[in-house]
């Protein structure tokens, strides 16, 4: 049983090297065994020494190989459970320093059974509607106890392990090659949750996750990332340099592993493909300004991928793009990272003495394209759906969070950003509690955010931008619970064709959504473009006459020569956005 104080006052600097001691013992005597094998007992077997002698010296010689072969072993068992030793309890250990230095600097007492006590609140401590000292007590007591249990669970199985290999070499019978790789097999599946249990649980907030991590030493932060860069690549609240570092480790793996699969499904390779594209991207980008960051990878659902150009942490101004239909997680790697890039480069154009960071996000699964529709692959109430908005919007908040925990100095001018279905996610995640925490919200091409005013969103209004092309059809989109029936019968009874029709049979050609009423209701909720939910519409190209390319420029690149480029209007008003320079976006009325 640990205790509170045995792990507060614990002296741990001495299990390290304890480990790469033993380290070093069973590299050097590995290379005993090796000696043992290809200079003895090669030779012996190999001398064509014949007869009942020979036999029994034979026997005797591989008797010996095999026990020195077993004893290597159980070194390196105990090398690598004194190694997750080390780990765990400095782990759990940094864990209670960070809790306990938190009390402190609230004017908490906490005493050795872990009780957390606080002096009696002023009158205007009771008057104050703000004060939280027992809540944010209780929740430190529970982080103390936590840390505290996971050290002692820690510590039931290292220390039965240990027991376990010291009585085989006590009896024997760890020279005995079965045992002995018993032995290692037990250290190997214990050591993943013996280095699971420093981790913060896996609900908890980014600022806690922050405050652990910042409570670790730089080594023991290196050691995690270079030993378990699958615990830290996604967690939201590590900083976006040390993510950086074991998303790259995990990309790695995740080539690797989706290469040597024997039998592929279509969405592993879709899942692969896009593993490479990012690599590429990075390989590419290695030497250029400001740097790549790889915040986020992984193989959940479609796949995830979160990159940045600039560093989220430092950066005055940053802005996380959620992109939306038919997104694949090829596109972090290609169009999604060239437009999170404009956005950036439109920025610096803005306010060049400023600092910017980037990203793409897609850490939620998108529906299918809509083309999907006319080639028969999805029903058009998957489009229509919100449920991989909800979800996908849940995680954007705590990715937000995230951000806002990990800064450096002064908080910075974070901005939500999303196209297409992406503004419903973000929409969604922006009327949950709490909200996305942004401080300006731009949507474009947006089917609605399931809000029917800017206000649902949990920021002022007037920091709520939208971009609207007047040919962009998803903009225009009629109300889900109107068009639901129509879609599916029409798909069902083959009446769908061509890019329009794919989308509403023939709805939205000719404006023919204003037929349906409410006006300025669209799939998910009030137009966003629209005076009744209002939020600040700024000038983006009408762009082609009711065609899908209307929905795919907003955040093109300016051409060379602007003179003949009307896009650059929405990027460079995006650019304005973030970079705080509100007097200078065009304004365009709203329907």
């Amino acid at each position: 049983m640990v205790t509170l104080a045995q792990l507060r006052d614990a002296d741990l600097s001495g299990l390290a090297p304890a480990a790469t001691a033993y380290d070093t013992l069973a590299t050097n005597f590995g290379k005993h065994v090796q000696n043992m094998q290809h200079e003895v007992l090669k030779h012996v077997l190999n001398a064509n020494w014949v007869g009942n002698a020979a036999g029994a010296a034979n026997a005797s010689l591989q008797r010996t190989s095999n026990r020195l072969d077993a004893a290597h072993t159980e070194m390196s068992a105990v090398s690598g459970l004194l190694r997750e030793a080390s780990d765990s309890f400095l782990l759990a250990q940094s864990k209670l320093q960070a809790a306990l230095q938190e009390a402190k600097d609230l004017g908490l007492t906490v005493a050795d059974d872990g009780t957390v006590s606080w002096p009696a609140p002023s009158k205007a401590d009771r008057n104050d509607p703000d004060y939280n000292i027992p809540q944010r007590a209780k929740a430190l007591a529970n982080r103390i106890s936590g840390a505290v249990t996971e050290a002692g669970k820690a510590d039931q199985k290292i220390a039965g392990l240990l027991n376990s290999l010291t009585e085989r070499a006590r009896n024997g019978t760890g020279l005995e090659t079965d045992k002995a790789a018993a032995d290692l097999k037990a250290v190997t599946q214990q050591g993943v949750d013996l280095m699971a249990a420093g981790f913060p649980p896996a609900g908890a907030s980014p600022t806690e996750v922050n405050s652990w991590w910042r409570g670790l030493t730089s080594a023991e932060q290196q050691r995690l990332i270079e030993g378990h860069p699958d615990l830290l690549g996604m967690r939201d609240g590590i900083p976006a340099v040390a993510r950086d570092q074991a998303n790259r480790l995990n990309l790695a793996h995740l080539i690797t592993k989706y290469q040597q699969m024997p039998n592929p499904t279509d969405d592993d390779k879709q899942k692969l493909n896009g593993f490479l594209a990012i690599s590429k991207r990075l390989d590419a980008d290695k030497d250029k300004q400001p740097p790549r960051l790889l915040i986020g990878v992984s193989e959940e659902g479609q796949g995830r991928g979160i990159l940045a150009f600039g560093n989220p942490d430092t950066a005055k101004n940053v802005s996380a793009y959620v992109p939306g239909l038919g997104t694949t997680l090829s596109a972090v790697g290609g169009k999604d990272a060239d437009r999170a890039l404009n956005v950036l480069n439109a920025a610096q154009k803005a306010d060049p003495g400023s600092t910017y960071a980037s990203m793409v996000w897609l850490g939620y699964d998108p529906p299918p394209g809509l083309e999907k529709l006319q080639e028969g692959d999805i029903r058009p109430l998957d489009v229509m759906d919100t449920e991989r908005a909800a979800k996908g919007g849940a995680a954007y908040d705590t990715f937000m969070a995230g951000l806002r925990a990990t800064h450096d100095g002064p908080p910075a001018h974070l901005v939500a950003l999303a196209h297409s279905y992406g503004s419903t996610t973000v929409g969604l995640g922006a009327q949950m509690n709490g909200g996305t925490g942004a401080d300006d919200i731009i949507l474009v091409g947006s089917p609605g955010t399931g809000a029917q005013r800017a206000s649902q969103l949990h920021i002022d209004p007037s920091h709520v931008w939208v971009g609207d092309a007047e040919n962009d059809p998803v903009s225009h989109l009629p109300s889900k619970g109107r068009v639901a029936n129509d879609l599916q019968g029409a798909q069902q009874g083959g009446m769908i064709a061509g890019p329009i029709g794919s989308v509403v049979n023939g709805y939205v050609a000719d404006k023919m959504y204003d037929w349906f009423g409410p006006e300025n209701q669209l799939w998910f909720g009030q137009d966003p473009a629209s005076k009744e939910f209002g939020a600040n519409r700024f000038a983006v190209p009408d762009g082609p006459s009711m065609s899908f390319d209307s929905h795919s420029h907003y955040m093109d690149e300016p051409k060379k020569d602007p003179a003949a480029d009307d896009t650059a209007v929405s990027v460079n008003n995006i650019g304005q956005i973030l970079a705080g320079q509100y007097g200078n976006v065009t304004r365009q009325d709203q329907r």
